[in-house]
Order: C-alpha cells, then structure tokens, then sequence
C-alpha cells in the first residue's frame, strides 16, 4: 500500500487501517480523502464516516499537514450543513448543482398516498408505481425503479409482475423473442434465485396472454 498512488476502499476497512497505530506512517503519505455518497452519514455507517472525518481533521491539526476531504452525493438537500462537518469554506470549496446543468432537464412529480397501514400504503406506492411504469413504456421509453433497500428490490419487482399479470400486459416489460430468448440463457448463469425466479414468471405470464390473444382471434 506505501507504493500506490490511489487507495479505493471501504469506509469501515479505513477506519480499521487509521484506528492502528502501526499504519500511522500509511495515513500520513494521504493528501486527499474522498467520501462519495456522504449522505451515508445519516444511516447506519454514518458513525463511521464521521469518526473518519474527525480523526483526519485531528491529524490535520496535530501534524499540521494539509489533506484536502471532499465529499460528493448526488441526494444531499442539506448539503450546507454537511459542508460545515467537513470544516468547507462555503465560499471557495462548496459546489451544488442544480437541475440548470443537466444536458437533458429533469423533472420531479410527487404524489401522495394517505393509508395509514403500513402494508395498505406499500400496495398504493406499488400501484402507483405501476401506473406510472406503464405510462412510460406505452409511451416508448425505459423505465428503471429505485427502491431503498436491496430487499426491496425482489419484494417491488414481484408486486409489478403481480399487476402486470392481473391486466395481462406482461408482454409490454420484455423485448422481442429473440432477445427474451437470450436474457434467458444469460440469467441462467446467474446465482441469484430471486431473479432466474421474476423472469421464469414473466415468460410464464406473457405465454399466457399470447395463448389468450390466440384464443380470442379464433373466437
């Protein structure tokens, strides 16, 4: 590690390298610390990132050496409050980016939902997801979900598939045969059950509706 320029890592595998008083002569060869995704501090490893940030600023103060910390997201609304943590000149090192410097402009709609029971309110957020999911595709475009856990990521695909199947518009979230064909063979590569699980049921789906399509043109 003393031979490299760059080191990429893990805030928690930092904290542990700087924690060790035997790597003091590592740390001290560090001029620029960047956290990406600092709005981390607020979840669960935030504990870790500010011991981070307060243990560089000591060794700043103690060596008297200088080393830059930047810290970057892109969903950060306070923004000014974590550039005063960082100890940031807001005049001179502070850098927001508004919607005026996207190539393509953005542009946000919120909507509500008003049930109080925690699983009645996932089932209109998943709805409302849908509805707007079809909108888009109808309209040509690609549609990707964010959701705001890893866990939820199987639990919101399965509950669109659970719509799609119920108005059978299935066929509209996969590409031509040939190509279905091809994801199919890729995804059997895959170890993630869940997902080889969403895609068997999505062909399984949309051979259904051809079927019913089918049915209703002889009728």
């Amino acid at each position: 590690m003393n031979e490299t320029q760059i080191i990429v890592t893990t805030p928690e595998k930092w904290d542990v390298i700087t924690r060790k008083s035997g790597d003091v002569a590592l740390t001290s060869l560090v001029r620029l610390l960047i956290i990406d995704e600092v709005h981390l501090l607020h979840e669960d490893r935030g504990p870790v990132i500010e011991a981070l940030v307060a243990r560089t600023l000591r060794q700043v103060e103690s060596t008297q050496s200088m080393i830059r910390i930047v810290g970057l997201s892109a969903t950060l609304p306070n923004y000014q409050d974590i550039a005063h943590f960082l100890k940031v000149n807001p005049s001179t090192g502070l850098f927001f980016f508004d919607g005026s410097f996207r190539p393509v402009p953005l542009s946000q709609q919120f909507i509500g939902v008003k049930e109080v029971n925690v699983m009645k309110a996932k089932q209109a957020m998943n709805k409302v997801c849908y509805d707007k999911l079809m909108e888009n595709i109808l309209s040509g475009y690609q549609v990707m979900v964010f959701v705001h856990a890893r866990k939820d990521t199987v639990k919101t695909a399965e509950a669109l598939l659970e719509f799609a199947q119920e108005n059978q518009t299935s066929d509209r979230f996969l590409p031509d045969t040939e190509r279905v064909f091809w994801a199919k063979k890729e995804v059997a590569r895959s170890r993630n059950k869940d997902l080889k699980s969403l895609l068997n049921k999505d062909l399984e789906s949309i051979m259904q509706v051809s079927r019913s399509k089918i049915f209703r043109s002889k009728i």
